[in-house]
Formats: C-alpha cells, structure tokens, sequence
C-alpha cells in the first residue's frame, strides 16, 4: 500500500487530496516517462455531486495501486510498490488528463 496525495481535485473520489476509492489502477503498459502514465481510475466530478463519498468510502491516505505501466521501478508484478506516489491533472476532463508523477523508468 502507498501513501497517495491526489491533486486531480475534480475527479469525484478526490476528498483533500486523498482517495475514497479504496483502490486505483495506474495505466500505461508502454510508458517511458510520467506523461504517459495516467490514473484509470479517474471519474469526473458531477456538477450537483461532492463525489462518490459514502458512509463505506472514507478517504485514505494509503491505498492499494494496481499499475500496467511494467517499465517503472515500482511496479512489482503489475502492482506498485513506492512508499509514496502522487497523482496529477489540474483540470482533466478524463483518465487521459492525469499522470503519475512518481512513475521512474527502470
């Protein structure tokens, strides 16, 4: 589990910079730097919406990641394995909007 800071903050799980999802799947199974990465998991903010928030879903700062991007040092078997990753997309519309920063090609 990876301590997450998320700042994608219109995506519908992001609650101050932490996730309620419970889990993400970064993707980018051909990526060789962080911009061809991005968050699969994101879902955009509903207007009228706060987010996917419920009584079960509480945000978290560590979270399980499932990661395609096989050419990151973190990734370990399609799961990452950094103490700390962060998520970005200032204004993303879509998964493609986002990045992971943390991604380092091996």
């Amino acid at each position: 589990m990876a301590d997450l800071k998320c700042a994608v903050e219109n995506c519908g799980y992001n609650e101050g910079h932490l996730c309620c999802k419970g889990d993400i799947c970064v993707g980018g199974q051909r990526a060789c730097s962080c911009d061809d990465t991005c968050c699969e998991s994101f879902t955009r903010r509903r207007e009228g919406m706060d987010s996917f928030k419920s009584s079960v879903a509480h945000p978290s700062k560590t979270i399980s990641i499932d990661c395609e991007a096989v050419k990151c040092v973190y990734n370990t078997n399609y799961k990452c394995h950094a103490d700390h990753v962060d998520i970005k997309g200032c204004g993303a519309c879509d998964c493609h909007g986002t990045v992971c920063s943390t991604f380092k090609e091996k």
